[in-house]
């Protein structure tokens, strides 16, 4: 397994090292990237490159200062991947951890690095509250969650139920997107004890206005609601089956719930009560204009509004 961290010396990026000990991830056989990011847009000068060499009195003043200033931020960066490389090799020592320094705009780098590394998943951080108490993502991670090719995982501080076992959730609607975060749970190594929940958010059909009270329209959406809620208790069935199938005998408890409402809150408000450390969920829709996948609504919502880490799957 291949994942690039990135680090930029924030307090919620080395929440996302740490939290990484409730990912299920394995303690061995992992090849960690530690990738920080210098927001300079001049290329920095070369290592053995001498800067009053290179630039003779009649070039512009600024230009040797603009040089100067992206030397010493690619240093800083540097600097930077190597602590967050010790971090997580102090979390893992099994890893095999390497860092590296890039110069550019931090979601592009993240991304091409991802590409070019060939990376499994991407470890990012999320940035702090709203006024109104909200978790938002920042905007490279919001870069790096939305045009990302594969898995990502953001990384959130959450203080659960205390238990020695990690506490899971999955969103789950029927989609390919989301029986690939099911193979990708059934995939991770789980403490003994741990639990895993589906969750399927039952989305009924509203009526509209005073037609809901004509008996033909009222009898048309019951019959409409009936059938989707049998449709979503089949979906957690199916995933509960499918999951505990990829379990094997792991000491993992399985068990899946339906809800009514926006999954965008369901899982939300779910994954609270329920002590989650993580909730998984697959990425929806692909465009062949961009060759990319492109990250469906309600895993941007939950990916930005969770108050615990969330992994959008990809595969």
């Amino acid at each position: 397994m291949k994942i690039l961290i990135a680090y930029d010396g924030s307090a919620s990026a080395d929440t996302a090292i740490d939290e990484l000990q409730r990912a299920g991830l394995p303690a061995e056989n992992v090849e960690a990237l530690v990738v920080s990011v210098g927001e300079v847009w001049l290329p920095p000068p070369a290592r053995d490159e001498v800067i009053e060499d290179t630039f003779p009195l009649q070039v512009p003043p600024g230009l040797k200062a603009a040089r100067e200033r992206a030397a010493r931020v690619m240093e800083e960066a540097e600097q930077l991947a190597e602590r967050g490389s010790k971090r997580v090799q102090q979390v893992f020592s099994g890893w095999r951890v390497s860092h590296e320094a890039r110069n550019g705009s931090p979601g592009f780098e993240l991304l091409n690095s991802a590409r070019e590394w060939q990376a499994d998943l991407i470890v990012v951080g999320s940035h702090g509250r709203t006024a109104l108490g909200r978790f938002v993502l920042g905007s490279v991670s919001q870069k790096v969650l939305t045009e990302a090719s594969t898995s990502v995982h953001i990384g959130r501080h959450n203080a659960g139920t205390g238990t020695s076992g990690e506490r899971i959730v999955i969103g789950v609607d029927g989609s390919p997107g989301a029986l690939a975060a099911i193979r990708a749970v059934a995939r991770r190594h789980w403490t003994d004890g741990s639990e895993i929940r589906i969750v399927v958010a039952d989305d009924v059909l509203r009526g509209a206005g005073v037609w809901v009270l004509l008996p033909p329209v009222k009898e048309f959406v019951d019959d409409v609601r009936t059938e989707e809620h049998g449709q979503a208790e089949q979906f957690a069935i199916a995933a509960a089956k499918e999951l505990r199938e990829g379990l094997g005998d792991r000491n993992v408890t399985v068990s899946s719930v339906v809800h009514t409402g926006d999954p965008k809150q369901v899982l939300v408000h779910h994954a609270e009560e329920f002590g989650a450390d993580c909730i998984f969920t697959g990425a929806t829709g692909f465009s062949n204009r961009l060759e990319r996948v492109i990250l469906g609504s309600v895993s941007a919502a939950i990916a930005a509004r969770a108050d615990c880490s969330v992994e959008v799957v990809r595969e």
